[in-house]
């Protein structure tokens, strides 16, 4: 598996339509892309202007996939008017059970 968190700064008047739009990427990604798990938004606790997108991904030509798919596109043409990101936190495979510890 492979995942990231990035994170974005919206400006106040659009908080809602960041929501918005990164959701729909989510639903639209999770039901027609094959390779996506999962894809969640996340509000910061503590600033109401910063959000995470946490996804998980088959691997990471999966994610590839996405990028140059059309909701990325999408998502990114709307947003990228009112936020500013994403700025990486985290991004990596996955260690599993088999792996040498």
């Amino acid at each position: 598996m492979y995942q990231f968190l990035v994170s974005f700064t919206v400006r106040p008047e659009h908080r809602d339509d960041f929501v918005r739009a990164a959701r729909k990427t989510a639903r639209d990604s999770l039901a027609n892309e094959p390779g996506s798990h999962r894809f969640e938004v996340i509000a910061d606790e503590e600033n109401p202007d910063v959000y995470y997108l946490n996804e998980v991904y088959a691997d990471v030509e999966a994610f590839t996939a996405h990028a140059q798919g059309p909701y990325f596109g999408a998502f990114f043409a709307e947003a990228g008017a009112y936020a500013e990101g994403p700025t990486w936190l985290m991004k990596g495979h996955l260690v599993d059970d088999k792996a040498a510890v």
